[in-house]
């Protein structure tokens, strides 16, 4: 009996694998809440990454660092109450996978015990095979991520593209090496020369998401709120704008500020009413108190 694709089967970590194998795209969105994660899912999404980019698109700082595993937790919770089918990953923070091995493995292990996810995901290559290596083996699925790390932006200096000379790039295909080896199930991409991005997919036996990396990569992922285009702010070259979100959202506040200042809303129909019994009834005890 072979396996084949069910839009209603739950996706697994095997699925990115037999994906690959099979030469068919793999999707991947970001959400950080109930709502987008029920909408994500629904529009049949292979993926889900409740990622550490919450920390810009939804709590305002300038960058991920100041994220914690509790925030990190708390929107994981609400995205695995909105989603069934897709494949939930969640994104370990600063400082939750750095420090020490057992630290890393315990903190993997909440994203699946308490929070509901199916894998997690963390930056890094060699430097960073211990956590990964231990965390695979409490039998926590691992999402590997290589190129621009945004945890480690202030060692890159800034973000910008990875893997654009050639020591660079033999640098991120010995990792990905890495990293397969020790049995992530998949790879991200992120802001990588899309040659050096479609070599490193072709040499892999694990899946590689792309997000700034070129067409040449398994699968693609983007934060959704850049896709649906959330903010007027500066917007990643490689994002593709497929709604403006944020116009709609400013007109349709207009709007209502305008009918409320003009008396319009609410109308008759966004109103309760009262019978007229009822209501000389109620004026009639109001006159006598």
């Amino acid at each position: 009996m072979t396996d084949s694709p069910d839009p209603l089967r739950k996706i697994t970590t095997h699925t990115f694998r037999l994906k690959k194998q099979r030469g068919e795209a793999l999707t991947m969105l970001t959400a950080y809440d109930y709502p987008t994660a029920r909408a994500v899912d629904l529009a049949g999404i292979d993926s889900i990454l409740v990622g550490d980019s919450l920390g810009m698109v939804v709590l305002g700082y300038e960058n991920t660092l100041p994220v914690t595993m509790e925030d990190m937790l708390h929107h994981c919770r609400a995205v695995s109450r909105g989603a069934s089918r897709a494949l939930l990953i969640g994104d370990m923070p600063f400082m939750s996978y750095q420090v020490d091995t057992k630290e890393a493995v315990r903190n993997a292990g909440r994203f699946l015990q308490e929070a509901g996810m199916d894998a997690v995901k963390l930056e890094g290559g060699r430097e960073r095979l211990d956590a990964v290596r231990a965390i695979l083996n409490a039998g926590i699925p691992v999402l590997g991520h290589l190129g621009l790390t945004p945890q480690s932006i202030h060692q890159l200096g800034g973000f910008r593209a990875q893997g654009k000379s050639a020591d660079a790039a033999e640098i991120l295909l010995e990792d990905a090496l890495m990293l397969d080896e020790a049995g992530c199930f998949g790879l991200v991409l992120e802001s990588v020369p899309d040659r050096v991005a479609t070599y490193i997919t072709q040499r892999l036996q694990i899946p590689t998401i792309g997000i700034g990396a070129g067409s040449g990569c398994d699968g693609q992922v983007l934060v959704t709120h850049d896709l649906l285009g959330f903010f007027d702010r500066f917007t990643p070259k490689f994002v593709k704008q497929y709604a403006v979100f944020h116009e709609e959202i400013q007109k349709a506040l207009l709007e209502f500020q305008k009918d409320v200042m003009e008396r319009k809303f609410p109308g008759e129909e966004h109103t309760f009413s009262i019978s007229d019994e009822e209501w000389e009834l109620f004026i009639n005890r109001a006159g006598e108190a």
